[in-house]
């Protein structure tokens, strides 16, 4: 029996962790393996060159780590830097200011870049750092994709075009947590030189993977790099992907089936077509937002979000209390607004496996819960906002057409 057992599913649509499809949970419904069977280092060979194709990388090396996206942030900076690096960070957000705290903990030179929440990564102040910098001495740009706490979307080619402009070498490191598998994210085209994602996100899996994928350039920096690392070393991998049995420490046996059956969800849509997907869903929420006469906490529509809406509610409101009475009412799982955004919004999550009818139950419950704390909001007016644009812009679900 479930602790807090309520009739009926409930409706997930925080911005992470997200529904885990049907396929996945069977795949992973299975005992315990000996991993240094024939069988895992097979099916850990295939899932490392798949993993390439989300990233959109040929020339990257991926790493499944037993771990959360914390983890994979210490992976992709301690891999490559040293103690004292200058690292150009920007603050947008709850997710980058605590990547901004593993950074300065683990003694890199930190230059924040910061920006109101809501607002995107300053990238004109990046441009004038970076053409200061003539003797080089930024080692790395670390930018998170999507801040998740605001429903904000970073421009990546924006940032590579800079750093090919004035021919500086500082390495691009990307927390593509909330955006990877969801977003459009073109690794070697923007020349991203680490990227990394969780398992629980797009990827639809249960949390305990953190994706990392590495340039051949970041390999380079890999092997100079001073920081210290164990768990997360690269180098121990590499050994082992090279002896053909690709682990060098126990991996979840079951989330790696997870993984290969979430993947094979994933290309049997078509990466392109999830994407799309995605943009459909987010453009709905933002409509029905707007049909209700609220505000969207991200400012720019250049930096909307197609996976997490952060909702602003009117001051006499706290959203904290949209958030209990979703879960306790109505079984309706709603993000809370983080830190300087507390009780000022509500996070609703639209990425993984997700389609349009579940989504209009959410806005649905949406409505009734703003009607339960006191907002007047006109029923149906976001639900119609939605249907009216999904029904016009949903096309035949590929695989039965």
């Amino acid at each position: 029996m479930d602790y807090v057992n309520g009739p009926g599913r409930n409706h997930l649509f925080v911005p992470g962790p997200v529904n885990i499809p049907e396929q996945v949970l069977r795949a992973m419904n299975r005992n315990n393996e000996d991993y240094r069977s024939p069988a895992i280092p097979a099916l850990t060979k295939v899932l490392l060159e798949d993993v390439k194709k989300i990233f959109k990388t040929t020339s990257g090396t991926p790493f499944l780590f037993p771990t959360t996206g914390t983890g994979a942030w210490e992976s992709a900076l301690t891999n490559t830097l040293s103690p004292g690096d200058r690292i150009v960070s920007f603050l947008i957000g709850q997710f980058s200011l605590l990547w901004i705290d593993q950074q300065k903990r683990l003694n890199f030179d930190v230059d924040v870049v910061e920006s109101d929440w809501g607002q995107g990564a300053d990238l004109e102040a990046l441009a004038s750092k970076i053409a200061a910098d003539k003797s080089h001495t930024i080692k790395a740009i670390c930018i998170v994709h999507n801040e998740t706490a605001t429903g904000v979307t970073n421009n990546l080619a924006t940032v590579r075009k800079i750093l090919d402009h004035y021919q500086h070498p500082a390495l691009l490191l990307v927390d593509g947590v909330s955006s990877i598998c969801a977003l459009d994210f073109r690794m070697d085209e923007w020349g991203v030189d680490v990227a990394l994602t969780g398992s629980q996100k797009a990827l639809s899996l249960p949390t305990g993977l953190g994706i990392v994928c590495a340039s051949p350039k970041a390999l380079e920096a890999a092997k100079t790099a001073k920081s210290v690392r164990v768990f997360f070393d690269w180098s121990d991998y590499l050994k082992f992907y090279k002896m053909g049995t690709y682990w060098p420490y126990t991996p979840s046996i079951q989330l790696l089936y997870g993984l290969r059956a979430a993947l094979d969800l994933l290309f049997e849509e078509g990466l392109e077509n999830v994407i799309a997907r995605h943009a459909r869903l987010g453009k709905a929420t933002r409509l029905a937002v707007e049909a209700w006469g609220l505000k969207n906490c991200t400012q720019k529509e250049e930096w909307f979000s197609d996976t997490v809406t952060a909702v602003v509610v009117p001051p006499y409101i706290d959203s904290v209390e949209i958030v209990k009475r979703a879960w306790k009412r109505y079984n309706l799982s709603l993000g809370l607004g983080l830190n300087k955004v507390a009780g000022k919004v509500f996070r609703i999550g639209h990425l993984g496996n997700l389609n349009e009818l579940q989504l209009l139950g959410c806005l649905a419950g949406v409505e009734m819960v703003l009607k339960d704390v006191g907002y007047p909001v006109k029923f149906g007016s976001g639900v119609a906002a939605a249907t009216t644009f999904l029904q016009n812009s949903t096309p035949l679900i590929p695989s039965r057409i």
